[in-house]
């Protein structure tokens, strides 16, 4: 599970009591250190463009964990909120093997081609992609890009929930908790 920008680990735990029983929860907690405790993966500017050196060093350091981790467990996914959602799938782009299932939360995909380079034939993994389409913070154009490419790369289940804004809303636990059952069923 990864937090978003601005943010910390305990953005995402809500979301541990909709895990199957049978799964185990992993919050990581972003490297880009900022003001008040406040952590992200990678600096952040108005348009959502980041350095790309940096996305791929804040995800290399994902990938360590989940190295280190995954021989324990039958299988892995991932869940990010916003910036997270950003890191998820950037996770997905450069190991499109490696995961059963994802999901996305208010958040943007990044606009880099390169990422989707050797990805041919790649599977379609299953994806929750939940958000307010009038939320103020990940803008229209970049919500639209992030829905083409989760079209056109994930298996998209996609919801939306009016009013809820940036946040993480009890609806859509409820859903992101049946998705997750679902996928990640024994």
């Amino acid at each position: 599970m990864l937090h978003g920008y601005g943010s910390d680990t305990g953005a995402v735990t809500p979301l541990f009591d909709v895990l199957p029983l049978t799964a185990t929860g992993v919050a990581v907690r972003g490297p880009f250190e900022m003001d008040d405790d406040q952590y992200g993966w990678f600096l952040l500017d108005w348009g959502l463009r980041p350095d790309l050196s940096r996305v791929i060093e804040a995800a290399s350091s994902v990938l360590a964990l989940q190295d280190r981790l995954a021989p324990s467990f039958r299988s892995v996914s991932v869940l990010g909120h916003s910036q997270g959602m950003a890191m998820a799938t950037t996770l997905l782009r450069l190991r499109p093997h490696a995961y059963r299932c994802a999901v996305g939360l208010s958040g943007f995909v990044v606009e880099q081609p390169l990422l989707d380079l050797g990805n041919d034939g790649a599977p379609r993994i299953p994806f929750f992609w939940g958000r307010d389409p009038g939320e103020f913070v990940i803008n229209p154009d970049a919500q639209e890009s992030a829905g083409a490419w989760l079209e056109e790369h994930t298996a998209l289940t996609a919801r939306t929930y009016p009013g809820m804004g940036h946040g993480i809303g009890v609806d859509e636990i409820r859903d992101v908790g049946t998705f997750l059952r679902h996928y990640l069923a024994a």
